[in-house]
């Protein structure tokens, strides 16, 4: 599943820069999360970045984009092939 970040978040930019599939983006007035880019940092690390460096805690699961590992996994795998 993507994460989404909330309402909370105060734009500190600390989360687009841990972000290794480059899924978090600027918005206004909060960052975005492309749910096609964001594996939940499978494959790069054990949980997602973006939730660890959140200084205010705005960033969680996205209930509407629900994957499994294994969807995680082959997303993960058809982003490093550039698909």
């Amino acid at each position: 599943m993507s994460v989404l970040i909330g309402e909370d978040c105060i734009a500190c930019d600390a989360c687009r820069e841990e972000c290794p599939n480059e899924a978090i983006e600027e918005g206004d007035p909060i960052y975005c999360v492309d749910p096609d880019l964001c594996t939940e940092c499978i494959g790069h690390y054990d949980e997602p970045a973006c939730i660890s460096v959140c200084p205010v805690d705005a960033i969680g699961p996205d209930p509407d984009n629900a994957e499994s590992m294994e969807e995680l996994k082959l997303k993960f795998e058809q982003i490093q092939r550039g698909e």
